[in-house]
């Protein structure tokens, strides 16, 4: 992994990793991740572009939230985090909780943003019914709760996470992945999450977006990115066969060969140009 650079935001360091040169790209992980779960698309996107990907607060090097979490708060940390670097524009790639922290910057920076790249994701958690965020906060946080360490919930959380074509070095990606979250930020992430619900804005999304979902995600499956799609008015919709929650992990040849095509198509929408980072 290229080395660990950070921005400042109050009181909060976000640690992330850059790679490249060109049009910026950032990527954004999802609940269970950081961004190590980038490192295939920062090698191979790197070469046509500026890639960043970070670790939201609360996760890897970054630092704990210093008050409770609101889901805006990710957000505000983005727009930190590209002023940091000197980019007034740049495409925007969001898995899972990722693609909600995309949504919800565009709803309040659209200027700043030149495509949307949705992944394994949805329009937020108001789509659920009370009862089901409900269960889903219980059995996320209950185990926490009752004093499970994140090694133990880890395990269970990789048979939902992973699809059928997933290997045994992807599902121990994941795994590393979960062990490595702090229970505290994850927990309030969790709660902040419950919050979200992005549909009426889909329709007033004007830049080129890309959804893409596994048809066997079980997590978010593929009904809501089909939703996304038809509501965004310029998207396009890609589903990998066999592919689960991760699909960059778990496919990460088709889901690079979509998104590098996704935003070669659309380099003419005004991303800011970075040179590479001197070392």
């Amino acid at each position: 992994m290229k080395r660990t650079s950070f921005c400042q935001r109050g009181d909060v360091r976000i640690a992330y990793a850059r790679a490249g040169s060109g049009p910026v790209v950032v990527f954004l992980h999802g609940v269970g991740g950081n961004r190590r779960n980038w490192e295939e698309q920062l090698a191979h996107l790197s070469a046509h572009f500026t890639c960043v990907a970070w670790d939201a607060r609360g996760y890897g090097d970054s630092d704990d939230p210093d008050q409770p979490l609101a889901f805006a708060d990710f957000a505000e940390d983005l727009h930190a985090l590209l002023a940091s670097l000197g980019a007034s524009r740049a495409h925007l790639v969001g898995l899972s909780m990722g693609g909600f922290i995309a949504q919800d910057f565009y709803a309040r920076y659209p200027a700043s943003v030149a495509t949307l790249t949705l992944a394994s994701t949805s329009a937020g958690a108001g789509l659920l019914t009370q009862q089901a965020r409900d269960d889903f906060l219980a059995r996320r946080l209950r185990p926490l709760e009752e004093g499970a360490s994140m090694r133990e919930v880890a395990q269970g959380l990789v048979s939902v996470l992973a699809g059928s074509r997933a290997d045994d070095t992807v599902r121990a990606t994941l795994r590393r992945s979960l062990e490595a979250l702090r229970a505290e930020p994850y927990k309030q992430t969790l709660r902040a999450l419950v919050t979200t619900d992005f549909r009426d804005g889909l329709a007033r999304i004007a830049v080129p977006t890309l959804v893409i979902v596994g048809d066997e995600d079980r997590v978010l499956p593929e009904p809501e990115s089909r939703l996304l799609s038809a509501r965004i008015p310029r998207s396009r919709l890609v589903v990998l066969p066999g592919v689960g929650h991760l699909c960059n992990l778990e496919a990460p040849a088709a889901f690079d060969a979509a998104l590098l095509d996704f935003l070669l198509a659309n380099s003419d929408q005004g991303a800011s140009h970075l040179p590479a980072e001197v070392k």
